[in-house]
C-alpha cells in the first residue's frame, strides 16, 4: 500500500554540490546546493536564489565551479549552505579549505573536494532561479580515480535526504548501465 506525502521537492538522489566563484575583487565565495543536475551533454543546470553572494559573483564574472562534496568535507559543505558570504566576510577562511585558481577558467577550485566542473555561465533566468552552466572541464584529484576513471570505490560523494534533513554517501554497486536490461529482451 501506498501513502501520500503531498507535494514535497524530493527526489533521490540529491547530490550536494558546492557552487564556487570570485567577486569583482578575486575573493572567493562558495555555497551549498542540492538542486541541481546534468542538463545536456555538456551542461550543468542548478536552481538558485538571486539573492546568493555566490549567484551574484557568477553574474559579475561569468565562470564558476561546480564540485561534489564527500563525507569527509561534510562539516564545511553544510557550513557554506548555512551562512552567507554576504554576511560572512571570512566564511570561506572557516571552512578550512585550500582554494586554488583554476587554469581554464577564472573561478576557485577547492581542492579538498575531489571532482571539480568548470563552467562558463550559459544563462540564468531570475524567475524560475534556473542557472546554466556550460562545462568547459572537469577536473579530478588523482586520489579518486583508476585507470583515469573516478572510482566510487575512492570517492564517497555525498548525497542530502530532503525527507530527514541528512546527509548520506551512495552505496554500493548493484548492476551495470546499458547492459543489465538487455536480459529481458
Amino acid at each position: 500500500m501506498r501513502k501520500s506525502l503531498g507535494k514535497k521537492p524530493i527526489i533521490y538522489p540529491m547530490p550536494v554540490l558546492i557552487i564556487s566563484a570570485y567577486d569583482e575583487e578575486g575573493v572567493p565565495n562558495a555555497m551549498n546546493a542540492a538542486w541541481g543536475t546534468i542538463c545536456d551533454t555538456n551542461k550543468i543546470a542548478i536552481v538558485l536564489s538571486y539573492d546568493h553572494k555566490t549567484v551574484q559573483n557568477i553574474l559579475s564574472k561569468k565562470e564558476f565551479t561546480v564540485s561534489i562534496a564527500d563525507k569527509d568535507n561534510v562539516i564545511p559543505a553544510d557550513y557554506v549552505g548555512i551562512v552567507s558570504g554576504n554576511n560572512e566576510p571570512d566564511k570561506m577562511k572557516k571552512t578550512g579549505w585550500s582554494i586554488v585558481k583554476s587554469d581554464i577558467i577564472d573561478a576557485p577550485i577547492i581542492e579538498n573536494l575531489p571532482l571539480t566542473l568548470e563552467c562558463r555561465l550559459d544563462g540564468y533566468d531570475r524567475e524560475t532561479e534556473i542557472m546554466i552552466g556550460e562545462i568547459i572541464n572537469i577536473s579530478a584529484d588523482e586520489k579518486i580515480l583508476t585507470d583515469g576513471k573516478i572510482d566510487l570505490s575512492k570517492f564517497y560523494p555525498i548525497c542530502y535526504d530532503p525527507a530527514n534533513y541528512k546527509y548520506l554517501t551512495l552505496g554500493s554497486e548493484v548492476g551495470n548501465a546499458f547492459s543489465d536490461g538487455k536480459k529481458l529482451k
